[in-house]
């Protein structure tokens, strides 16, 4: 019961400052007459996107985005016919449009040796990245670059959310998501960032070098965005944006099916155990903990070793913090109305968190075909 009360205020306490550092957040104001003078790459690392990266591209080609920018999609070995299928669209683009084939340059498979591909084929100053499946908004790159222009940041993580969410299992996906996204952008504004995601990211080719990019975790096939944000916040970490706005929000799909969910969070997980700064490691063990024991706390009240009215007294404060946290996340995000869907989210989302996170150990995980074993 003690351990119980323990996590729990840990995890408020982690929550609630999440919470007033994402209040705090600044929401920027493009102003009237401002031109870019950024140029930038977009690198898309791609694998098996023949149904999804036309309308990717149909998006860039529609940015409100005067200065000069490329585009440069980096097939990793597709076998759906991707490549092609942007091959037979670029004749007909006003896009700067270039295909790299992985395998013309190298050996090496993975979205981090996709994207240290294109990066060396980038002319731009500022590189942006997203992934094959996702949208983006006309003004996307403008944001990108108003805020390396305005506050000099050299790494810039933007948010990510779900759109057409038809199911029960979609919907729910979005909260949870939020949850992520939140707690990303807070821990940036609070200076100890654990978290980004690879879909909605931009950063110099100059702090991409200067941190030795992958270096120290080319064998974790994961986290191409979240150890590259630990190691720039080593030596830049007044330079690392969140950029809150609805404008520059990039969307995608979720998970279809509840097995392909738990495969693409048993992914994320894999990457815990290499993580390196010790308040990264707390925060997730905090979250690891209070899920841990609040399960535990269901045959404690069977077997009479906890009071069914603490039991429900624990969840309802777990239940709470989140509520304050993602009331604010999914209004910014204009999803307010998915806030209902916390409560079925509330009978999984334990058993959910504790089978990731102990399979993730492993390192080992199925992904677009591939077997994938971390190595460290």
């Amino acid at each position: 019961m003690v351990l119980l009360l323990l996590s729990l205020l840990a995890y408020g306490w982690v929550i609630l400052r999440c919470l007033f550092a994402w209040k705090r957040l600044p929401i920027p104001a493009i102003p009237a007459g401002f031109i870019p003078a950024t140029h930038i790459t977009v690198i898309i690392p791609v694998r098996n996107e023949v149904a999804h990266i036309i309308a990717l591209l149909q998006d860039l080609e529609k940015q409100n985005y005067p200065a000069n920018f490329e585009v440069l999609v980096v097939d990793d070995h597709s076998d759906d016919g991707t490549d092609q299928l942007i091959l037979n669209f670029i004749p007909d683009t006003r896009l700067r449009l270039r295909l790299i084939r992985l395998a013309d340059h190298t050996t090496a498979t993975g979205k981090k040796a996709a994207i240290k591909q294109g990066i060396a084929e980038a002319s731009g100053e500022l590189l942006a990245f997203t992934d094959g499946d996702c949208r983006v908004q006309p003004d996307w790159l403008q944001y990108f670059a108003y805020t390396f222009q305005s506050q000099q940041a050299v790494f810039i993580s933007g948010p990510v959310c779900f759109h057409h969410t038809h199911t029960l299992l979609e919907r729910m996906q979005l909260v949870e998501f939020a949850s992520l996204i939140g707690v990303g952008g807070a821990s940036i504004g609070l200076r100890q960032p654990n978290m980004c995601n690879g879909a909605n990211l931009a950063y110099t080719r100059t702090v991409f070098e200067a941190v030795g990019g992958f270096a120290g975790n080319e064998g974790i096939a994961s986290g191409d965005d979240e150890f590259l944000l630990h190691k720039v916040n080593q030596l830049y970490p007044e330079r690392i944006a969140f950029l809150k706005h609805p404008g520059a929000i990039v969307y995608t799909k979720a998970r279809k099916t509840v097995r392909s969910f738990i495969a693409q969070r048993v992914r994320w997980a894999s990457k815990w155990r290499s993580y390196q700064s010790v308040p990264v490691k707390l925060v997730a063990l905090s979250v690891f903990a209070v899920n841990l024991l609040l399960f535990l706390a269901i045959p404690a009240v069977l077997l009479k070793w906890v009071s069914p009215e603490v039991f429900l007294a624990a969840y309802a404060a777990k239940f709470l913090i989140d509520f304050l946290f993602l009331d604010l996340v999914l209004i910014f995000m204009r999803r307010h109305n998915y806030l209902i869907f916390m409560l079925p989210l509330q009978l999984v989302y334990i058993p959910y968190v504790l089978y990731t996170a102990i399979s993730g150990l492993s390192g080992r995980y199925t992904w677009k075909g591939r077997t994938i074993r971390n190595h460290d």
